[in-house]
């Protein structure tokens, strides 16, 4: 029976696989090379969904900040990279398009009041115990979001809920009675964890060389915009009284204090001074526009030529997204407003992506290569080691017992675990996600008797996690997924 539930622990492996919205940022990343014909400002494309940069970006630093909690701070960029934290991201935001194509198939929808009644309960918005609007738009302003997008991120969040929600998972007493004895399995293990602080990489350019010509196409520059552009600075002006009352009590309801009543006009006159430049700042890059589209533009205003791509972007990502729009026949942009000041973008010409030499892809070879090769020479070190190696004992643990393995962080005790009681080898080797490989020898099992007092959830989850494993690759099937960005 023991042996049995040793071979099917892999049903205890819970896999999370729809993210929560977070406020935390761990820098920009970038994110390769877009492919040929890509759709502009997109990632990827599941179905009719398309996933952006900034989707990606912001799930990305979600997981950072993930990483970085369960790391207690000491989790960097190149942890990132071996943990494959972009294509996790990425594979993240595939998985919940796969399931809002399933959504907006049987014509879902996500209310409005919905999205309110979502919003009232996130306790970082409350203010002395209820929702506040003024909390709700400072701290996203603080956390470089709009409402527009935390609520457009609420929706998606909701209507994944609700597609899975009318696909409900049943569990028998049979099933519970099952998932109990599993939980109850404990080992008596011998281990050792070896990783590959003390293995050497010969980084010449001998063997550098050849590493690159394999794999040179996995090394490509980024695609590069050559653009013209005016700038229109924010315009201060001086206004009358009258103009600026009257534009006070046609607008008065936009200018409320932090208990959200209308500011009197002395309290609100200068942000109705600062909306009036920001109206008079427009309509001067307006006419700036019209008058550069005419080519009637003043000498004073100076035309600037750059280029801008993915990893040169001074200005934001709607900037770069709407000059990947542009065409040579529609070369000019509508002023965009970048801080407080508008741009005018004319495209001159596309760079389009190409192999990069050796030695401009050689600070990106580096990394690859000496990962590749330490990974490699850890696995041959694990395997000829196996059979004879000498470790720690435990006494008898089960899959919850992190604390009680040296030598391993809690997140790496945890994976090692749960790969342990999912294998039906007594002795072996274990890969961990941080690089690290654990050689194991399980000495003696046995069934504890603990009963579970709260069964439901556990068979539920499991049930569950299978369901929408096997739902995902049923959706990967119906609906083509486009990757526009190399490498992941």
């Amino acid at each position: 029976m023991i042996s049995w539930m040793q071979r099917h622990k892999k049903y205890l492996i819970i896999t999370i696989w729809i993210s929560t919205i977070a406020f935390v940022g761990a820098g920009f990343v970038g994110w390769g090379q877009y492919s040929y014909g890509d759709k502009a400002g997109a990632a990827a494309k599941v179905g009719d969904v398309e996933i952006t940069i900034g989707e990606l970006q912001k799930t990305y630093s979600n997981l950072y900040a993930q990483y970085n909690e369960m790391f207690q701070g000491n989790f960097d960029e190149e942890k990132a990279k071996s943990f494959g934290l972009q294509s996790q991201a990425l594979k993240q935001l595939i998985n919940q398009a796969l399931v809002l194509n399933l959504g907006i198939s049987y014509d879902l929808d996500v209310s409005e009041k919905e999205i309110l009644e979502r919003l009232k309960t996130k306790e970082f918005f409350f203010k002395d115990g209820v929702f506040d609007k003024e909390i709700y738009k400072q701290v996203l302003s603080r956390n470089n979001m709009t409402t527009k997008e935390y609520e457009a991120d609420i929706k998606k969040e909701l209507l994944i809920q609700k597609t899975l929600a009318l696909l409900p998972v049943d569990v028998s007493k049979n099933e519970l009675d099952i998932i109990e004895n599993i939980l109850n399995i404990a080992d008596k293990i011998e281990y050792k964890v070896i990783s590959d602080e003390k293995i050497s990489v010969d980084t010449s350019d001998e063997v550098l060389m050849p590493y690159w010509e394999k794999n040179k196409q996995n090394f490509m520059s980024e695609v590069m915009y050559e653009v013209k552009f005016i700038k229109q600075p924010r315009v201060s002006g001086k206004y009358e009284d009258k103009e600026i009352r009257e534009y006070y009590e046609e607008n008065k309801i936009n200018f409320k204090d932090t208990d959200a009543k209308i500011l009197p006009f002395e309290g609100a006159k200068a942000s109705v001074i600062a909306k009036l430049d920001a109206k008079e700042t427009k309509d001067t890059a307006l006419r700036a526009y019209i008058d550069y589209k005419k080519g009637t533009l003043a000498p004073d205003i100076e035309v600037t030529t750059t280029i801008i791509s993915a990893s040169n972007n001074p200005y934001n990502d709607e900037v770069l997204e709407a000059i990947s729009k542009t065409s040579p026949t529609s070369p000019l942009l509508k002023p965009i407003l970048v801080g407080d000041e508008y741009f005018t973008f004319e495209l001159i010409k596309t760079i389009p992506s190409s192999v990069k030499s050796y030695e401009d892809a050689k600070d990106e070879i580096l990394p690859k290569y000496v990962q590749e090769q330490k990974n490699n020479k850890l696995l041959e070190l694990a395997k000829n080691s196996v059979k004879t190696f000498k470790g720690d004992s435990t006494d008898f643990i089960t899959n919850q017992d992190a604390n009680k393995i040296a030598n391993l962080q809690e997140t790496e005790a945890n994976e090692f675990l749960n790969a342990l009681f999912a294998t039906d080898k007594k002795r072996g080797f274990i890969a961990l996600n941080s690089g690290k490989i654990v050689l194991y020898n399980i000495l003696e099992q046995k069934l504890l008797e603990n009963s579970n007092n709260n069964p439901n959830n556990p068979i539920v989850r499991i049930k569950s996690d299978l369901f929408n494993e096997g739902l995902v690759k049923n959706l990967q099937n119906k609906y083509k997924t486009e990757i526009f960005i190399q490498g992941l």
